[in-house]
């Protein structure tokens, strides 16, 4: 077979539809870029929560061991002791 030559339409075409693919192949990398940062991001704020739940473990335990049980009505300040 000889060789034959694409017409212009075509060939813009073809060119269309290379941009096209390089597209989405940037709006890919980007993406998988922005999962990266958000993976950081979720690690940082798992770390600050086991950082308030330990201060709050913490916090507990020594009020608990001040007081004993019961609960605190945190708009008064007034604490009520479990009845035992």
């Amino acid at each position: 077979m000889s060789e034959v030559k694409f017409t212009d339409d075509e060939l813009k075409e073809v060119k269309s539809l290379q941009t096209n693919y390089l597209n989405v192949q940037n709006e890919f990398g980007q993406l998988a870029l922005a999962k990266i940062r958000l993976e950081r991001e979720e690690k940082k704020l798992s770390k600050k929560l086991a950082e308030v739940e330990s201060t709050e473990k913490s916090f507990l335990d020594s009020i608990t061991e001040k007081y004993g049980k019961g609960t605190l009505n945190p708009e008064t300040g007034v604490f009520t002791p479990e009845k035992s």
